[in-house]
C-alpha cells in the first residue's frame, strides 16, 4: 500500500502543479514529513489523508488503493465520480469488449443498445440508448414550451 500511497501523490501533486511545500501546507505538515510519505519511508494518518484526497477530488480508497497504469504510463486516481477500467483492443469490425467492472456499474448486459457520442477533441462516449432517448424526449419537450418569465 505503501507505494501506491507514495505513487499517488507524487502523481496528484504533479497534476496540481504544487510543490511538496505546498502540499505539505495543505496536510498540516513540515515539507519534510511530506517528502517522507512520497519516499514511501512513512505513511501518514487518516486524517492527513483525507485531507489530501478532499483537495485533489479524489475518495479516499482511490488514494490508498488505485494503481491505475495505461500500458507502462502510472495515471493519477480518477476523481470521484469518475472511472478507468483500463485499456480495451479494437477488433477487426471495431467491436469491443466492455470490462465487466463498467457492465456491472452501469447494469449492461447482453443486447442493451448503445449510443456512440463523440467529440474530436475529446473522444468518444458510450449512452445507453434508452436513456439518450429520454433525455431527448425531454430536450425537444422542453425547447416546445419555453420557461415563462
Amino acid at each position: 500500500m505503501e507505494l501506491i500511497l507514495a505513487d499517488n501523490l507524487i502523481l496528484l501533486r504533479g497534476l496540481k502543479g504544487l510543490t511538496q511545500e505546498q502540499a505539505a501546507e495543505i496536510a498540516g505538515v513540515t515539507r519534510q514529513s511530506y517528502s517522507k510519505w512520497e519516499q514511501s519511508e512513512t505513511v501518514p494518518d487518516i486524517e492527513k489523508c483525507d485531507r489530501l484526497a478532499r483537495h485533489y477530488g479524489v475518495t479516499l480508497d482511490a488514494l490508498l488503493h488505485d494503481q491505475n497504469r495505461v500500458g507502462h504510463t502510472a495515471l493519477a486516481p480518477a476523481p470521484a465520480g469518475k472511472h478507468l477500467w483500463g485499456a480495451v483492443t479494437l477488433g477487426a469490425r471495431g467491436q469491443i469488449v466492455i470490462p465487466k467492472a463498467a457492465r456491472e456499474m452501469f447494469d449492461l448486459k447482453e443486447g442493451d443498445r448503445l449510443i456512440v457520442l463523440g467529440d474530436e477533441g475529446e473522444g468518444i462516449a458510450l449512452v445507453k440508448a434508452e436513456d439518450f432517448e429520454r433525455k431527448m424526449q425531454k430536450a425537444l419537450e422542453m425547447s416546445q414550451h419555453p420557461a415563462e418569465p
